[in-house]
């Protein structure tokens, strides 16, 4: 395993519904091993990954196709 972690900023104000459902979403992507909004940062994704299994741009790719306006922060 080689484990990383990247941030995606959502430009959308999400509900508590929507993050959960994207959180979840991306937990369903092979490789992730954790995906969390931290409190206060409510525009901020953290994803933990497996970069044996998957990358940030099929990570970033998974957001967009939620139908929302996302960038990569970090890695």
């Amino acid at each position: 395993m080689n484990i990383s972690d990247v941030m995606i900023h959502i430009n959308e104000t999400l509900n508590d519904e929507a993050r959960a459902t994207l959180e979840k979403d991306i937990q369903k992507v092979e490789g992730v091993v954790t995906s969390k909004f931290n409190p206060g940062k409510e525009h901020l994704l953290m994803i933990a990954f497996d970069l044996d299994k998957t990358t940030p741009a099929v990570l970033l790719e998974k957001s967009r196709s939620a139908g929302y306006t996302t960038q990569l922060v970090g890695m």
